[in-house]
């Protein structure tokens, strides 16, 4: 790389770091723990890029992007922040930001992009109007530092102010019309109206017009759409052809994935593909489980703030949050911390009331027992122990946690595409994972895949 770039932390490690690696990549590199230097350095010219963090002791980083481009229109900025929420990611797009990263970052990949911004630093800035004040939420509970919820934050931002119509698709209780609303409060149609409606809603030969009525222009989401009828599905076509005057941003929601809408015919051809303008899966609570403790926490702090006694959730009550299986995603374990909220008996959220707070749901160890009546777990538990008895003093080599994960994988894959015939998006929502994810499992564990019709 050969730019200048300018680091601006309070977090002297990450400064550190990131001068030692920009260095040795072959860049010059200044770095402050004050925005009032960063600005002094931009206003004087310096720098190719900037990396900055939020939150900062003399200001928000954020604040002052439209300062920075004011002054040095196109030098890009790189966003870090330890502010893993959907808010900031979007306001960094709106605030112009060249990207955003949370933190903890991977620093091999903040370097690509650096050196990415490097090779674009001459771009023409594209000058929109950020969402400020009155006009953006208080706040989202779409909470997440994982990968799969910063991915959704990147394309929540890149597609919130264009026209494309929009398919939301994840389980029930991931937050698909949090998602669909955010596409709304941040866009330019957010002084519009924000109108959701159902099958029942369209059924009347004049629903749609009624709809659109409502809309004028805003947002019109249609919820769970592979629950309408095909005659209903067919004036949704006919209402995207012919808007009107006042044409709608259209946002569609689904629990199926995008592939098992068409394959499994669940929703019109002609009608899907006026819908897949933009494609968002909202991943399920078991694909991003580092991400329950932050929402545990989001949601104990706002039930303290709406008047609730102030609770914490105890290490090993966090422990069961973290390992239990969430059926009902975000839904559920907030309705969970609400409860828990009111219920204990002190401050610390204990073990043994989690337990029974959850203990309400379907457990699944009864329906995975061996035929000595023993959980898979215990099964499981045995054959480790006897694999580890077998190296005596020494220790088994290293990789046990991938192997282990692979001998348990590859049968349960097995067994389920056996089960569901071959179908693989019904394998899918049987095993509660994503279409996408069973094929690159079927492809690393070298599963063969035959269709079949089912006979039982």
């Amino acid at each position: 790389m050969d730019g200048t770039v300018l680091v601006a932390d309070d977090d002297r490690t990450i400064r550190t770091v990131l001068t030692q690696a920009l260095t040795r990549a072959g860049c010059k590199v200044h770095a402050t723990s004050s925005l009032t230097t960063l600005m002094r350095w931009v206003g004087e010219g310096k720098g190719d890029v900037v990396i900055s963090d939020v939150v900062m002791p003399d200001g928000n980083g954020l604040e002052m992007l439209p300062k920075i481009h004011q002054d040095r229109p196109g030098l890009p900025v790189i966003v870090i922040s330890a502010q893993n929420t959907i808010m900031t990611a979007i306001q960094a797009a709106e605030a112009e930001a060249y990207d955003y990263l949370p933190k903890p970052f991977d620093l091999p990949d903040l370097m690509k992009r650096t050196a990415k911004a490097l090779d674009t630093r001459n771009r023409a800035p594209r000058r929109e109007e950020p969402v400020t004040g009155a006009d953006a939420p208080e706040e989202l509970p779409l909470v997440g530092k994982t990968p799969a919820m910063q991915s959704l934050y990147r394309l929540v931002a890149r597609v919130m102010n264009t026209d494309l119509p929009v398919l939301v698709t994840g389980e029930s209780g991931t937050g698909k019309s949090l998602i669909a609303k955010a596409l709304h409060d941040f866009s330019d149609r957010r002084s519009l109206p924000f109108v959701t409606v159902t099958g029942a809603d369209l059924t009347e030969l004049d629903g749609p017009a009624r709809v659109l009525a409502r809309v004028r222009g805003g947002t019109l989401l249609i919820d769970e759409i592979a629950d309408i009828d095909d005659e209903v599905q067919g004036r949704i076509v006919r209402m995207m052809d012919v808007p009107g005057d006042h044409v709608p941003r259209f946002i569609a929601s689904s629990q199926y994935d995008a592939t098992s809408l068409i394959e499994d015919g669940k929703v019109r051809k002609d009608l899907f593909y006026r819908l897949d303008g933009a494609a968002i899966e909202v991943p399920g609570l078991r694909e991003r489980v580092e991400d329950i403790p932050l929402l545990a926490q989001h949601f104990l702090t706002r039930t303290e703030r709406d008047g609730s006694p102030r609770r914490v959730l105890s290490d090993g009550a966090a422990e069961l949050f973290r390992v239990y299986s969430w059926p009902g995603n975000v839904r559920q374990l907030e309705n969970a911390v609400r409860r828990l909220s009111l219920t204990s008996r002190s401050e610390e959220i204990s073990r043994s009331e989690v337990e029974t707070v959850l203990g309400n749901q379907p457990d699944t160890g009864p329906v995975l027992r061996g035929g000595d009546g023993d959980k898979l777990g215990d099964s499981v538990a045995r054959h480790l122990r006897r694999y580890f008895d077998l190296h005596g003093a020494l220790l088994p080599p290293a990789g046990l946690y991938g192997r282990i994960l692979r001998e348990v994988e590859a049968p349960l894959i097995e067994i389920a595409l056996e089960a569901t015939g071959g179908n693989q998006a019904k394998c899918a929502d049987l095993l509660g994972i994503n279409r996408n994810t069973l094929r690159k499992k079927i492809t690393e564990l070298d599963i063969n895949v035959t269709r079949r019709r089912k006979l039982m």
